[in-house]
């Protein structure tokens, strides 16, 4: 076996705080496990700082930041979001949950009257686990909602979201990919983890078997909803920490908030 050559600086992380955390999280010590795993909770704690400092500048600058989160059912949406958020003002942002499902209340109103009363104010960032385009891709998939209500969807959320910008508030719109194999992992770990078992819901496990149709319903969604005004950012990797650090970097390189 060929010997581990460490850098002065590898040796400095892992006699840190969080280097000495990693080294000791098992009981069979794996230095370059360890090594990988300090250097990305550095990387990912000098990121939450700059998203701090990002967030003071929105509440100064009273911007209104609006994010919606999509991807498979293997996707740990609100673990993103939750990561992303560890370090922000929880009095400015709001973390809202589109679960997949129609009422009878919401039946016959306009399909984004919901999200309309829940728009940021100024200073303030709404995060979006699953959002408005649950219509794009959950509900015509499962039948929770007719072709017409599913075309007239995909007619207006352009026009929806063009009035947004319009009137000041910046909108992203993340969307996660993960090849097949990774996603029946990922559901396997979910699955064996107690403390994890509800964030698979009972339609998560027939998007799986719907694989097709869900990646062609993806498709069409991209096609026709990605604009000028309101792209599409996917992050497409197989690691759950890469998928973190993409999408924090991408948020932070929206705003000129280092120049404040």
């Amino acid at each position: 076996m060929s010997k581990l050559a460490l850098t002065e600086e590898d040796l400095q992380i892992l006699n840190s705080k969080i280097g000495l955390k990693h080294l000791l999280a098992h009981k069979k010590v794996d230095v370059q496990q360890a090594l990988e795993a300090a250097k990305a909770e550095i990387q990912l704690r000098e990121i939450q700082a700059e998203l701090v400092r990002l967030q003071l500048w929105l509440i100064e600058q009273g911007k209104k930041l609006i994010l919606l989160f999509h991807g498979g059912v293997s996707i740990e949406k609100s673990g993103i979001i939750r990561k992303i958020l560890s370090h922000n003002n929880p009095r400015h942002y709001r973390i809202e949950v589109n679960l997949p499902h129609v009422t009878q209340l919401e039946t016959g109103e306009w399909y984004f009257k919901k999200f309309v009363a829940k728009l940021p104010q100024p200073g303030e960032m709404v995060f979006w686990d699953r959002s408005w385009y649950n219509r794009a891709l959950i509900e015509p998939i499962h039948g929770l909602c007719t072709e017409e209500e599913y075309e007239l969807f995909i007619k207006q959320v352009n026009g929806f979201e063009q009035m947004l910008v319009e009137s000041g508030y910046h909108l992203v719109k993340f969307y996660f990919s993960v090849s097949k194999k990774e996603q029946q992992k990922r559901m396997a770990e979910i699955q064996k983890d107690p403390l994890a078992k509800w964030k698979l819901l009972p339609l998560d496990f027939e998007s799986y078997d719907l694989w097709d149709q869900f990646e062609s319903y993806k498709k069409a969604m991209f096609e026709q909803t990605d604009t000028l005004h309101a792209p599409w950012v996917e992050i497409s990797v197989e690691r759950r920490q890469e998928e973190i650090t993409l999408a924090a970097k991408h948020l932070l390189s929206l705003f000129p908030y280092k120049e404040g």
